[in-house]
């Protein structure tokens, strides 16, 4: 086997020549195997329904995804039919004949992928003869109260099973079996003890001990290489559920992760260095109107303005053009998200807008869910006040418009105190006493259980930042997911994603990050860091990712003060742009989303593959090998035109959305820009590998 090695022989594109040449997919069968197949726990979901359509238009008909049986998700989910692949019907049948229960259909994503689910209840009965089949395999025991890595035994036992029964009715063809996570990794162990011929790929999208280091607060990337980690393993009580990842790690013919950080990370927690790094992609979907991702902001925008109006009543001496929104959403995880260095950042941006007199206001949106009550009858209140305004104005109007309506056609000019007479002057009064309050708009839309414990909240009482009047920065909790059929914000996240001007993801712990990642593609600015593997894509493939609103915040050679303090030279400097400096950034974030695109970053796959035939089947798949294509073939360019940033080119105080620079015409050309960076695109990448025997470097700093 060709251990830590990578194959090419460049060929005159520029692309390795098993790159240009495709596998001989006809003579092979792939399956991808995860839980989070057709159900949906967290960010692997998005990886695999995203990939699929790429890959299915790729394999065709030998593409197959392997996950579990859940009758809900199923029944919504799924179109069961019979499996037309030979080998794959036969090992269906028989598994079902031996009392198991196998379910085929295709999933109702796009693409249409086959689907093998397991029925792990079906098959309980059979746990204690599979736990000493695993201890038999690798000497891990599993305890009999740990319900979850049981599960993933079973479902494990059942995928190595099935593969077995596939090999042996295969025909000649070759077999791939992807394994995502250590939930999946089961089957892989043993597959690999039972001598399967199979090629197999283990990828890891965030390691397990890694998630509950960074959970408890501790410096994680300063220590990487001082943990224990078998020490800290048993005192999590996980200690076989970390064997069995690091058991599949070992056991893969290649071994992948998500990101450069999280193979730095991968290489002390698990002991083994990623062959190959799998960037994480999304379906990008062009507008046939090449401006119509900004129309959709201007739209989405609007109804952020409506909420406000109504969360702010009494309030509202702020002007809305003049108004930013930025957001921060995911799981709530206070210090591994950012949360705390971000809101530290807003209190230091609230001094410097209001030591510059600005007349920007920044509100800013916390979407992470957490246990509420219901919703504040507050906030509640003050969408209905709107409502109530907006609906007194109306009938106003139509009397308004009725009297000059008749006024014109009797072809007079009408008297304004005969259109408005004292009954409208009393409605409208009352209207104005309606908006008053005596209380400050509330920080949180909802009622918090934990009120005196929220992190979130104890930080804004800490600091101060009470939507007071003289604040320039506003902040609102909204402790749940969005939805379109909430009745205070009606939005879906997309929806209220494309009508913010900002997401902010200042993670300390983040493998990848779709939430910039989802920004990008909308067009939308975002804040991220080098400690996430979207931040490092970034930075090795864009050149000025600042230029392409991409803020990258140094949380890993920084103090936390001087990450803090540059996370607000970000902010305010953001504050500063111009209403069409926004535009343009928003132009170039967008032409960005090609570089997110499955279409593009499946090739980083097809190297795994490459990669993993070659050393299952030597002898079928040779290649020679030689050292590991160049890191740096891509970069987007600086634009030759005026940074929309921080740079010299602006004020030092905030500009008002409406002044524009006359030479800023001179020095943009967008249609140029873009035809530039469509053409840069379309060079070859070069592939991610992990890092090679790279120091550490002194200096680090828990952030």
């Amino acid at each position: 086997m060709l251990r830590g090695r990578s194959l090419s022989v460049t060929s005159l594109s520029g692309l390795p020549q098993w790159e240009a040449e495709k596998l001989p997919v006809e003579d092979l069968l792939l399956f991808e195997v995860s839980w989070e197949v057709t159900n949906k726990v967290g960010g692997i979901y998005t990886v695999i329904q995203t990939k699929a359509k790429t890959t299915a238009d790729e394999w065709g008909e030998n593409y197959f995804l392997i996950g579990p049986y859940f009758e809900h998700n199923v029944k919504t989910q799924v179109e069961q039919c019979e499996p037309m692949n030979d080998a794959v019907r036969k090992a269906v049948d028989a598994m079902n004949q031996h009392g198991c229960q196998v379910h085929f259909g295709r999933w109702l994503i796009e693409g249409s992928p086959y689907v093998v689910l397991f029925d792990i209840g079906y098959s309980a009965w059979n746990l204690d003869r599979w736990k000493g089949d695993f201890w038999e395999a690798c000497n891990v025991g599993i305890p009999y109260n740990d319900r979850e890595a049981n599960d993933m035994l079973i479902f494990g036992s059942l995928t190595a099973w099935f593969l077995k029964e596939v090999t042996d009715h295969a025909d000649g063809k070759h077999v791939i079996a992807q394994f995502h996570e250590w939930q999946a990794g089961t089957g892989l162990i043993l597959s690999r003890a039972r001598k399967l011929p199979i090629a197999t790929i283990f990828t890891t999208h965030a390691t397990l001990l890694g998630r509950y280091l960074c959970a408890a607060n501790i410096d994680f990337y300063n220590h990487l290489d001082k943990f224990n980690i078998d020490k800290e393993a048993g005192e999590r009580q996980i200690y076989h559920r970390y064997c069995m990842e690091r058991a599949s790690v070992h056991c893969a013919h290649v071994f992948t992760t998500v990101s450069e950080i999280t193979a730095i990370e991968a290489e002390h927690m698990l002991k083994r260095k990623p062959d190959v790094i799998t960037p994480n992609g999304l379906n990008v979907k062009k507008f046939s109107a090449v401006h119509e991702f900004q129309n959709l902001h201007a739209m989405y925008k609007a109804r952020i303005q409506d909420f406000v109006r109504g969360h702010f009543y009494g309030h509202l001496d702020f002007d809305l053009e003049k108004t930013l929104f930025f957001f921060i959403a995911g799981r709530y995880e206070f210090s591994n998200k950012g949360a705390d260095i971000f809101l530290e950042s807003l209190s230091r941006l609230n001094f410097l807008l209001r030591m510059h007199k600005s007349n920007v206001t920044a509100v800013v949106f916390f979407i992470m869910p957490a246990k509420t009550n219901n919703f504040n009858v507050e906030t509640l209140k003050g969408q209905a006040v709107r409502k109530q305004l907006w609906d007194t104005v109306h009938s106003m109007k139509e009397k308004f418009g009725k009297k000059l309506y008749d006024a014109l056609l009797r072809g007079e000019i009408p008297d304004m105190n005969d259109i408005l007479d004292r009954d409208d002057l009393t409605i409208m009064k009352r209207a104005i006493f309606s908006t008053q309050r005596q209380s400050l708009p509330p920080v949180t839309t909802h009622n918090m259980i934990d009120d005196s414990t929220d992190p979130i909240l104890s930080t804004i009482r800490r600091i101060g930042l009470f939507n007071n009047r003289a604040d320039r920065v506003k902040v609102i909790l909204h402790p749940e997911f969005l939805s379109s059929t909430s009745p205070l914000l009606p939005m879906d996240y997309e929806e209220f994603v494309r009508g913010c001007h900002l997401g902010v993801f200042p993670s300390y712990y983040e493998p990848w990050g779709y939430t910039p990642a989802e920004c990008t593609v909308m067009g939308i600015p975002s804040v991220t860091t080098n400690l996430s593997g979207f931040g490092c894509f970034m930075q090795e493939h864009v050149a000025d990712p600042t230029a392409y609103g991409i803020y990258i915040v140094d949380r890993r050679f920084c103090s936390p003060d001087d990450s803090c303090n540059q996370l607000t030279q970000f902010l305010y400097g953001f504050c500063k742009q111009s209403r069409r400096q926004r535009i343009i950034q928003r132009n170039r974030t967008e032409r960005l989303s090609d570089l997110l695109d499955w279409r593009y970053l499946g090739r980083y796959y097809q190297h795994a593959r490459h990669l993993t035939l070659s050393r299952a089947f030597p002898d079928k798949f040779h290649m020679e090998p030689t050292s590991p294509p160049a890191t740096e073939g891509f970069k987007y360019p600086r634009p030759s035109s005026v940074p929309p940033s921080p740079a010299g080119s602006q004020a030092s105080t905030p500009q008002s959305s409406d002044v524009e620079d006359e030479n800023e015409d001179e020095r943009y050309d967008e249609e140029e820009e873009a035809e530039r960076d469509r053409l840069n695109i379309k060079s070859p990448f070069s592939l991610s590998h992990a890092p090679r025997g790279k120091k550490k470097l002194h200096g680090e700093y828990k952030n």
